[in-house]
């Protein structure tokens, strides 16, 4: 039995990755295997089919780190959690780790020292069947649609464990967004909701401005027209934001360090822009700025924002937000769309019978 896979068997130019038939192996043990039905794009299969300059990734790989499917197999020894069964959709954690050591077993997965994000350091989701460890099934939530599972799990942990568990974000305090339209942004812009914080957004467009307003945004800026320093002193009344929620780099940097109050926090998780900015280290102790580095999140927080949509079910705090929908063998139309930046939400591609190599 064969699937079709997304592959990089070398890193080249976005739009690259082939379509491949490859032969299914047995089941291993702990694993179950899943039909896709979904899977959603993030920048990270961007960078993994660049190439990332002094890493070395394993290729080949298969892309992909976010999906949702159906359950098709289970090894006859293994029990599965939530009631799940063969037939069940469930959406996919795209964290991997190795489950024993003394950051897996206290709930920090994440600093695993063998963590690995599906699609990037090891296979992932770009295929048409695909086996998953048992410990990576989450339930999809009532009155999702497979295409809104697959668009969940990787910017909306990001975003919890960067506004809750790294910032603590508190009822009443302001954060400055970056990349409003992108997928972590409209998950974050929809959190910061949630917990009773105000947000000032940024975009480079009107059109994704009346979009950010309806997902709850405070404030949106255009970048294209507005100088952001200067409308966030005005905004906050020359006091600064409490967090800056940072994804872009070099970019923003400079603006987010002169925006974060004193004592206020600089969280981020991405570098689209580039690795490297100017920090002035005066200015960093002298106000007093805490800035930290996240990366995924704990698994466990999946479960804390199900259990936030379960609290809301007749009016949920949150929602995926999709942008455009590509058939599967329309992946690498997809990453192109992705990289120019018209979207707003998440880039899908959606599994039909046309999408398989026969």
């Amino acid at each position: 039995m064969n699937r079709s896979a997304w592959v990089i068997r070398e890193h080249g130019v976005i739009g690259s990755p082939r379509l491949e038939s490859l032969p299914l192996g047995s089941l291993p043990n702990g694993f179950v295997r899943i039909t896709l039905k979904s899977l959603s794009l993030n920048h990270l299969d961007l960078w993994t089919t660049l190439g990332l300059p002094g890493i070395q990734l394993p290729l080949p790989v298969i892309l992909g780190s976010d999906g949702s499917g159906v359950i098709e197999e289970i090894c006859s020894s293994e029990s599965l959690p939530f009631g799940l069964t063969v037939g069940s959709s469930v959406m996919i954690a795209p964290g991997l780790s190795c489950g024993s050591c003394f950051d897996c077993q206290s709930g920090n997965d994440m600093l695993c020292k063998s963590y690995k994000v599906m699609g990037h350091l090891t296979n992932g989701t770009a295929s048409t069947i695909l086996d998953v460890p048992i410990h990576n099934l989450l339930p999809i939530p009532s009155g999702w649609t497979f295409e809104e599972a697959a668009a969940f799990p990787l910017v909306f942990l990001t975003a919890w464990e960067m506004l809750v568990e790294k910032a603590r974000l508190g009822f009443g305090e302001t954060v400055l967004i970056w990349g409003g339209g992108s997928g972590i942004g409209t998950a974050a812009i929809q959190l910061t909701r949630m917990l009773g914080a105000k947000s000032i957004v940024v975009v480079g467009d009107d059109q994704k401005a009346v979009k950010c307003w309806d997902l709850g945004a405070t404030h949106v800026l255009n970048r294209n027209r507005e100088n952001i320093a200067e409308r966030i002193k005005e905004l906050t009344h020359k006091k600064g934001v409490d967090v800056v929620f940072e994804h872009t780099g070099p970019a923003t940097w400079t603006t987010s360090m002169m925006a974060c109050r004193r004592g206020g926090r600089i969280v981020t998780c991405g570098s689209t822009t580039g690795t490297d900015v100017a920090l002035n280290l005066r200015s960093l102790f002298a106000r007093q700025i805490v800035i930290q580095g996240s990366y995924m999140g704990k698994r466990s927080n999946f479960f804390k924002l199900l259990a936030c949509l379960e609290s809301g079910i007749s009016n949920p705090p949150f929602r995926p937000i999709i942008d455009k929908v590509f058939d599967f063998k329309d992946y690498p139309a997809a990453q192109l769309y992705l990289e120019s930046g018209q979207h707003f939400g998440k880039v899908i591609c959606r599994v039909t019978n046309s999408s398989v190599i026969n």
